[in-house]
């Protein structure tokens, strides 16, 4: 009995240790999430440093806290981007602009125009911008080119690959594990099935990658060209290896003998440039006087004087229910838009679309929550950010007129459905199925079992009359026939200047110019509005972890710098894409409109988990 009770007061003692452990580390992070607050009255002057490690989007993803220690990278929102460094412009603490590029995941090529129109404005303020990297990707460079100076470590180099490359096709694998792939689908460019169904890319899905990346490439070329035009850019875009091979495989020294950098120099060399223009730390060498982006972000808030214009963000993978900020929730979406025309407040509304597409039903969803501001006599003006495709796009069916940008991704109009079923799997491990049906659709769709004729023409006809619907959306949005759009639809995608020549986009523009329209529409001077964001806050908890993930990211160590290595990782993304479309099929929506090339567009996004992709397919025999 002593044995026991010693052995019961040992497992006591290890719980109460346990319970005071994690109590500490609580108040210890509460602490650290508090402390890691901007503090606005510390702004001192300096240079404001925009440290981006992370990627530039529409609208962030909700924090989550991650246990295995690998916390998720930063995604910076766009207008407030954009919004701190138009306020570093005019603010006299703010002595220059640095851009810390060495860990950017880089955005949409819209979003970071958007962000390099507003550094030129510094420097036609008289305020230096100076960028710095170990190496510069194509993302990071359109930023720097931006810049009055570039900076590069020795060691480092900037090679660019331009859109494109390959994805990976699962036909093989699904053959192989017999799973059969059921596709229901129209247009013959709605390619986002094809990894499904094909073990390479069709010729129509070839044909149309290759425009949308060409005026993609274009984009980019003419961009760097008007921010840099001296720089050389164009020996490595078309023979790299030339330039590199005549600096002795030196990339840095090729990159700076074309004028794609003006200096070569380790951080600390760095940090003594910046000091010489924005003041130096005393007694700590090496180092400069710096103004935090979150504390400069939170000392300058946006306006609210004037008359309000409603701006409804349709951000990330539209779903069926409700959803987090960085994914497009039908209901969520729409209950936030009731709520703001319920106020009373509203004067018109902007519909910002930054979205590659998804659930055909939420898109609708949405949709038909617009309509609702249009009832109510609101103007509607959709504002399409990096991308607005396939369920982006019916969603903007519901404005009175669209704005985009020349690089938008838009179109895409098509929809389709993909059911994997796994009769093939199971009889290679001996498992059948077999009953009873009184109907042709008892237990249909048959996971185990396999489809009937009855199911397939069913799924086929109502892609068919979703389509036809789609169709029906735009040539009444459009002034166009079902059969003019059909021309221009067939899933295919286009860059925003090419929608503009088709009719599918009015206006060139950002989001500034939509409210200003907006507000025309609405009869207001557009000096005399503000606009007033529709969504969901971030409650207290996420808002805690959010606060302690920043302050943990401080000291992260930073992407490799190497150009080779930089390469390399960019490829290595191609296996997150691989497990994003592993879980899109295994828990995405029947009928769905969705964007294929868009992906490879946008940073990779990094997944959860580690579940295998047949894991993931099995998750499926549950429905």
């Amino acid at each position: 009995m002593k044995l026991l009770r010693g052995a019961w007061k040992l497992l006591v003692g290890i719980k109460d240790l346990m319970v005071l452990a994690l109590m500490l580390i609580f108040f210890g992070a509460l602490f650290a999430a508090l402390t890691a607050r901007p503090n606005t009255a510390s702004i001192k002057d300096g240079a404001l440093v925009l440290d981006l490690k992370g990627s530039i989007v529409e609208q962030p993803r909700a924090a989550e806290f991650a246990f295995d220690g690998q916390d998720q990278p930063r995604e910076f929102r766009l207008r407030d981007v954009v919004r701190a460094i138009d306020a570093a412009r005019d603010d006299a603490r703010v002595k220059a602009v640095v851009l810390d590029l060495d860990s950017f995941a880089g955005g949409m090529p819209a979003a970071l125009n958007d962000v390099g129109d507003a550094l030129d404005r510094v420097r036609k303020g008289g305020k230096p911008v100076l960028a710095y990297a170990s190496g510069y990707s194509d993302s990071a460079y359109r930023l720097a080119a931006h810049a009055s100076e570039i900076w590069m470590h020795p060691m480092g180099g900037a090679l660019f690959t331009g859109p494109g490359g390959s994805r990976l096709y699962y036909k093989g694998l699904f053959d192989k594990l017999g799973v059969n792939i059921h596709v229901y689908r129209v247009g013959k460019f709605k390619s986002f099935v094809e990894p499904y169904t094909r073990t390479d890319q069709s010729d129509e899905a070839r044909e149309n990658a290759q425009a949308l990346y060409g005026a993609i490439a274009a984009d980019w070329r003419e961009t760097v060209a008007k921010a840099r035009p001296k720089a050389q850019v164009a020996a490595f875009l078309t023979d790299p290896v030339t330039p590199v091979q005549a600096a002795g495989g030196d990339i840095a020294q090729a990159n700076l003998k074309a004028g794609l950098v003006d200096k070569l120099g380790d951080r600390t060399a760095f940090n003594k440039r910046v000091a010489q223009i924005a003041g130096a730390v005393p007694d700590k060498a090496g180092q400069f006087r710096t103004i935090a982006y979150d504390a400069f972000l939170a000392a300058h808030p946006p306006s609210t004087s004037g008359e309000a214009i409603g701006v409804l963000t349709v951000a990330g993978d539209i779903v069926d229910g409700k959803a987090p900020a960085g994914t497009a929730g039908g209901d969520t979406i729409a209950r936030a838009l009731a709520k703001g025309l319920d106020s009373g407040k509203l004067k018109a509304l902007v519909v910002r679309i930054d979205s590659p597409g998804g659930s055909a039903m939420a898109s609708e969803t949405i949709r038909l929550a617009i309509l609702e501001a249009k009832a109510r006599k609101l103007p509607v003006v959709v504002s399409m950010g990096g991308v607005a495709a396939s369920g982006g796009y019916w969603v903007a069916t519901a404005g009175d007129v669209i704005f985009a940008e020349p690089n938008t991704i838009t179109g895409s109009i098509g929809i389709f459905a993909v059911l994997p079923t796994f009769e093939k799997a199971l009889d290679k491990i001996g498992i059948t199925s077999d009953g009873v049906k009184t109907t042709p659709l008892s237990g249909q769709p048959d996971i185990a079992g396999g489809t009937n004729e009855a199911v397939d023409k069913l799924f086929q006809a109502g892609i068919e009359h979703g389509y036809r619907q789609f169709l029906e959306r735009v040539a009444q949005a459009r002034g166009k026939t079902p059969a003019q759009v059909d021309e221009i639809a067939q899933g295919r995608v286009w860059d925003g200047g090419s929608a503009r020549q088709i009719g599918l986009v009015d206006r060139f523009g950002g989001l500034d110019d939509a409210i200003a329209e907006a507000a025309r529409r609405a009869k207001l001077d557009p000096g005399a509005v503000y606009p007033r964001y529709l969504e969901k806050k971030p409650d207290w908890f996420a808002e805690f972890i959010a606060g302690l993930m920043q302050r943990s990211g401080d000291d992260d160590a930073t992407q490799p710098g190497d150009a080779y290595s930089r390469l390399a990782a960019e490829r290595r993304a191609i296996f997150a894409r691989a497990l994003g479309d592993a879980q899109r099929l295994a828990s995405g929506a029947a009928i769905q409109a969705r964007c294929l090339e868009c992906a490879s567009l946008a940073p990779a996004a990094p997944q959860g988990g580690d579940k295998s992709l047949m894991m993931l397919l099995l998750a499926r025999l549950d429905w």
